[in-house]
């Protein structure tokens, strides 16, 4: 039973390895795309539902990072702290003064984002190393449009970060709840949970997705190597 896992394991990580050794523009071309779109479309969603970004900057204090690392804090309160970071972030003043939304990034942010852009990479370049094998049936345009729709999904309605919106009520909120004014705090802080469990599902899905199409290429990669015809006569007989 193990020896048989570790082979499934294996066949599983062949196909992907040679499906983005194989394809690298798709995987590159996918993951970037994805990742470009994490940061940059949930401001543009909020300055098209509620007022435009008016500022953008990088947190100032990055440039004592260093510093803070090479000073006398305790290595496990660095360690606590430096997930929560902010990196930059998106704001829009409101009218009537203070803020009128905001969407930060931080460390855990961007290692979400880059996780799920490389899961989103290895789907599609796997994807097109499964339809160039023939192994793809019926369903290969349900696959693709699948692994569109995680990644469509995982960056407009689950993008999230620390909420810098006065009075928002949640520590953590999908950007499409910022859309919405005049929700209560029991609607903000189930939004924030539903958030949460949603980006792990998509994750988990996608992950899924990746192994699976692994496993399936993993195979067939070896069975459609070049095979010596039966039929051929060596030479000089």
């Amino acid at each position: 039973m193990a020896s048989s896992w570790r082979g499934s394991v294996r066949r599983a990580v062949r196909g992907v390895s040679s499906a983005i050794g194989e394809r690298p523009a798709i995987f590159t071309g996918a993951a970037a795309a994805t990742l470009v779109l994490s940061v940059v479309l949930p401001p543009l969603v909020l300055s098209v539902a509620r007022t435009p970004v008016d500022y953008v900057t990088v947190n100032p204090w990055l440039r004592r990072l260093p510093e803070y690392l090479a000073s006398s804090v305790p290595w496990r309160q660095k360690l606590e702290k430096l997930p929560d970071l902010a990196l930059f972030w998106f704001s829009s003043d409101s009218p009537m003064g203070g803020t009128e939304w905001g969407f930060a990034v931080d460390v855990r942010d961007v290692a979400r984002m880059i996780g799920t852009s490389l899961l989103v990479g290895a789907y599609f370049a796997l994807w097109a190393r499964a339809r160039a094998l023939g192994i793809l049936g019926t369903g290969a345009r349900l696959s693709r449009r699948g692994g569109a729709l995680g990644a469509l999904v995982s960056v407009v309605g689950l993008s999230t970060g620390p909420c810098s919106v006065m009075g928002c009520g949640a520590p953590v909120l999908p950007v499409v709840g910022l859309v919405f004014v005049g929700l209560s705090s029991t609607t903000l802080a189930a939004l924030s949970s539903l958030s949460t469990v949603a980006t792990a599902l998509v994750v988990v899905g996608l992950s899924g997705g990746v192994a699976f199409l692994g496993w399936r290429t993993g195979g067939a990669g070896a069975l459609t190597a070049p095979r010596t015809n039966p039929s051929a006569r060596p030479a000089g007989r």
